[in-house]
């Protein structure tokens, strides 16, 4: 998440760099997957067992219920699929080797921090149900969320360190002195307000001799950040002699960006300061680094997408995706948070990342179950436009239709090649999908699954997805299921309705009736 140790450096100089608000009565730009990561983390939440969905669903309504109380207004802005450049293919394959690590300590008792599968879609789900205003990007949304923010003169809540390169016009409010849980009144109202500290990117300038906050972007990129890490910079930080100034530093990368922050402000902008840095690597690949520098400060510039548009009239327009023809029908739906990042990065990479999860690593990751279904989902994808089917052909020509998953393989990473299963264009047209009637989405749902109608014809029209995907759960697991693993599943499907029985008494709803009428066979 941006640049490693800046956000612990300018906390460890809070006084010089923030300011304390009583938040109350503003509209907010939330890092949605800051926020759903720091939830998750931060409330002694079970990460061990798949995930303590309803606990952290509680956990999601009473933080926005202390904003509704101090008629603060969130909206949410999630991160898409990957860029379309890839850039930042190397930090996520690193991500990735991290969370399998993680994921193994946590396994075998000890600490880390790793997302249980479905906790996006239930932080999604909460949202829905709050009515929060909410958007997914096409891609990653850190510059669309600086754009929203400075159009609507409000802060930016988020954890993530490139906020503090941004030039932010109301500031940025770091998620772990955000204090939600220990909302105050104004003294004499009964009006509350949340306790909060904003980060200035002028107080950052000022403390570094009134420094051009035009070459933060090149310090991030000097430092580090998730879109450019590259070693030969090692060279230019060895040869430079970097002025450290008075100021106390903790570790190495303290060191450095106190180092690189002094230095720069020496500079009257950032091209002299470019030059300068150029200066200290070979003649040889100056033209080259000059470029990869160059355009990644373009990443800490304002965007070209107004979401303004899409919370005020429900249009969201990006050229990025525009550009590659996609039906309008997946736009929407992406932007809406109904489709997954996972779908857009099969259809305009043909690569994706399967999650890592909590499970036994010596043994196959969970996902190789579910790779019948995924083969299927490319199938569909493949069934696009002429101009997105041009692209993967002259992309991918010996295998046109396969796609890469980067998936675990005991404690590492591996890149798989998986075939798409292909499809007639006849009705199965991307582009047309939706007009599918509900009887050919039934059917096609059901040969994925391999489960025969007549199988589902007595089972309530509330279960008969969680069976249907239980019996190819059974059909497709590598070691033979016992009752007990059975009777657990059907447990677990019956539990939601039976508590809406016992905490709703007297709302005629046919769903639980239906559960009742199963627990009673």
């Amino acid at each position: 998440m941006g640049i490693r140790g800046l956000m612990s450096f300018v906390e460890d100089h809070s006084n010089e760099f923030f300011t304390d608000l009583k938040l109350r009565d503003t509209r907010i730009i939330i890092d949605g997957y800051a926020l759903f990561h720091r939830l998750c983390f931060n409330s002694n939440l079970e990460l061990r067992y798949g995930g303590d969905y309803d606990s952290f669903a509680d956990v999601v309504q009473k933080f926005f219920e202390s904003l509704f109380s101090c008629n603060i207004c969130p909206y949410v802005v999630l991160d898409g699929g990957c860029d379309i450049s890839d850039k930042k293919l190397t930090t996520l394959k690193d991500r990735a080797r991290e969370k399998i690590q993680m994921a193994h300590s946590l396994s075998i008792g000890g600490g880390g921090y790793v997302c249980p599968l479905l906790i996006r879609e239930v932080f999604i789900q909460v949202l829905i149900k709050l009515r929060v205003c909410f958007v997914q990007c096409f891609s990653e949304a850190d510059r669309d969320i600086v754009t929203l923010a400075n159009h609507w003169n409000c802060p930016v809540l988020s954890s993530d360190s490139d906020f503090c390169i941004f030039d932010l016009k109301t500031g940025f409010c770091p998620l772990n002195s955000f204090q939600w849980r220990n909302m105050n009144t104004i003294k004499g109202t009964k009006d509350y307000y949340i306790p909060a500290k904003c980060f200035s990117l002028d107080a950052l300038c000022r403390y570094f001799s009134n420094m051009n906050k035009a070459l933060l972007p090149l310090f991030a990129v000097l430092c580090g950040n998730d879109h450019i890490n590259l070693p030969i910079m090692e060279t230019f930080l060895s040869k430079v002699r970097l002025p450290f100034g008075a100021a106390n530093s903790r570790g190495r990368r303290h060191h450095r960006i106190l180092g690189l922050l002094n230095w720069l402000s020496h500079f009257a902008g950032p091209t002299e300061a470019l030059n300068n840095v150029l200066k200290y690597l070979p003649q040889k690949d100056r033209e080259n680094i000059k470029e990869l520098l160059c355009c990644s400060m373009e990443e800490y510039q304002q965007s070209q997408v107004k979401l303004q548009d899409f919370f005020q009239c429900g249009t969201y327009i990006c050229l990025d995706a525009l550009h590659l023809g996609l039906p309008e029908w997946v736009l929407v739906a992406l932007a809406k948070g109904q489709l997954s990042p996972f779908i857009s990065d099969a259809l305009v990479l043909r690569r994706t990342f399967l999650h890592t999860q909590v499970e036994n690593m010596q043994q196959p990751n969970a996902h190789r179950i579910a790779l019948p279904i995924r083969q299927i989902i490319y199938g569909l994808l493949l069934n696009v436009s002429s101009h997105l089917e041009n692209m993967f052909w002259s992309a991918l020509s010996a295998r046109p239709l396969a796609f890469s998953e980067v998936e675990r393989i005991n404690k590492n990473i591996q890149t798989s090649i998986v075939e798409a299963v292909k499809l007639p264009k006849d009705p199965f047209n991307l582009s047309k999908l939706t007009e599918l009637s509900l009887a050919s989405r039934q059917l096609l749902l059901l040969e994925t699954l391999k489960v025969k109608q007549t199988i589902l014809d007595p089972v309530p029209a509330l279960l008969k997805l969680p069976i249907a995907v239980s019996c190819y759960w059974l059909q497709h697991r590598e070691a033979k299921a016992k009752l007990h693993h059975l009777q657990a599943l059907l447990l677990g499907m019956l539990m939601g309705p039976l508590h809406a029985i016992i905490n709703s008494p007297g709302i005629v709803d046919p769903a639980p009736r239906q559960a009742q009428c199963l627990a009673t066979r």
